[in-house]
């Protein structure tokens, strides 16, 4: 059995007052395009989840957030061909500005009940359970 690299990314998911949760859709061009996930990213070398995860919310969508504001929910282990996935999951319910679909093709605010109506990667779908639980 080859030995596969372990990958972090984290997730966000943006919670408003309707407590709608916001998905993007990957853009054409990249691996899994046009399936729906929860915003977020790698780790650059040195960088800790929190603030990976307010770098990315600022580069994908525009918006500004503080550590304190992200609360971690869960995490997705997933096997790919290449490698593993580890993903925090965390939830955001305090940010400045107003998220645009920088990087992504869309964005859509769903119930979190209808968050199984969008196809999205395999990492991301055991995510949705303990979403749907908190909300």
């Amino acid at each position: 059995m080859s030995e596969k690299s372990i990958l972090l990314v984290v997730a966000c998911a943006l919670v408003d007052a309707d407590r709608r949760v916001l998905i993007a859709q990957r853009p054409q061009g990249k691996n899994l395009a046009g399936l729906w996930e929860f915003p977020g990213g790698k780790l650059e070398p040195g960088e800790g989840p929190e603030e990976a995860l307010i770098r990315e919310l600022r580069e994908e969508l525009g918006i500004e957030t503080k550590s304190a504001c992200l609360a971690p929910l869960t995490f997705a282990s997933h096997s790919y061909e290449n490698f593993h996935l580890l993903m925090p999951l965390y939830v955001c319910r305090k940010w400045q500005g107003f998220p645009q679909a920088k990087e992504h093709s869309a964005l859509k605010w769903v119930r979190p009940q209808a968050l199984r109506d969008y196809p999205m990667p395999p990492a991301d779908e055991p995510l949705i359970a303990p979403l749907c639980d908190l909300l």
